[in-house]
């Protein structure tokens, strides 16, 4: 074999091996990005990337087989568990999270610290208690993740706390340097104004206070979270956009509040996924990279948009110091 056929092989063979690493790699990638996940509609990733240690600061883990759940009005998701939620997690690429027990457990907090184990010290948790809890459970919660209680208070027949036990309780929990996380509508925030605002503790306020519409940032509740945010004790959660608009996706409506809260904020802010949806029926679950990606038009700076993904959550739940 002459010199110029000689290089003319060692040439085709390199090729042929480029081709096949890059179909590989391209293949990869198509695998990685068609990811079904239970409750969670699409396959597709974000285009926006995640992070090293972004943070999803709102879910809810619903493991009955393992954990019974109490008789309630309201019907819980299925294939919600650990493994499901793992799914969730490789296609949006968020690696740390906070579980928020949801209504259905009532104050059985157990099917939380017990994800909190599975998920290990990337994980922190939300409990939900009634003002007789001792102080025994408090340290053993504490010790586990928790870092806040709930109160869901948005509809009274599904509620398993009451208003009278938030003043108490707020106060039982400032001491751990916990926060108390409310679930309301927006007028339950004007009705509620004055005891807001006395609350020894931290307060955050999931899916963006639920102003109502068409109002929107008009609804006085805007204005009264903003002064709460203002005393520099009070949170969001940019979270719940399909609970935050009428016309669907892209949910104009709550980008409007998002943007206003990241514009006045941008340091008392966290994203949250609500995965598995428990408020939307199963075939109307969203979809999860859409709602990922509503970050890029919230945040367009990628500065803020890791304040709000990683360091904001690692000062609100101590992520990155020892339990």
């Amino acid at each position: 074999m002459n010199d110029l056929a000689m290089v003319r092989r060692t040439f085709l063979a390199k090729v042929g091996l480029a081709a096949v690493s890059t179909a590989f790699v391209v293949q990869s990638r198509d695998t990685r990005a068609q990811m079904a996940v239970p409750n969670s509609a699409g396959t597709d990733s974000p285009k926006l990337r995640a992070p090293a240690n972004a943070c999803d600061c709102h879910m809810h883990i619903y493991d009955p087989v393992r954990f019974p759940m109490v008789p309630s009005q309201r019907v819980p998701p299925t294939d919600a568990a650990v493994p499901q939620y793992r799914l969730l997690q490789k296609r949006i690429g968020t690696s740390r999270v906070v579980i928020v027990t949801p209504r259905n457990y009532a104050t059985e907090n157990q099917v939380t610290v017990d994800a909190m184990a599975q998920l290990g010290p990337n994980a922190r948790g939300v409990a939900v208690l009634h003002p007789a809890v001792t102080d025994a459970e408090l340290k053993r919660l504490h010790d586990a993740g928790v870092r806040g209680i709930r109160f869901s208070l948005t509809d009274p027949a599904t509620a398993v706390v009451t208003l009278d036990m938030v003043e108490p309780l707020s106060a039982r929990v400032a001491d751990l340097g916990w926060h108390v996380q409310f679930n309301v509508e927006g007028q339950q925030v004007v009705d509620w104004a004055r005891l807001l605002r006395r609350l020894p503790s931290q307060t955050v306020f999931d899916h963006m206070g639920h102003p109502p519409l068409p109002a929107g940032l008009e609804h006085p509740s805007h204005g009264i979270i903003r002064g709460l945010i203002d005393r520099g004790r009070t949170w969001v959660k940019l979270s719940g956009a399909y609970s935050n608009s009428k016309v669907g996706p892209p949910y104009a409506e709550a980008t409007k509040i998002a943007q206003a809260f990241v514009q006045a904020a941008p340091e008392r802010m966290v994203w949250g996924s609500d995965w598995p949806h428990p408020s939307e029926a199963p075939d109307r679950k969203p979809n999860d990279a859409a709602l990922f990606d509503l970050l890029s038009e919230w945040a367009p700076d990628e500065t803020t948009r890791h304040r709000i993904l990683v360091e904001n959550p690692a000062t609100l739940y101590g992520f990155g110091r020892s339990l």
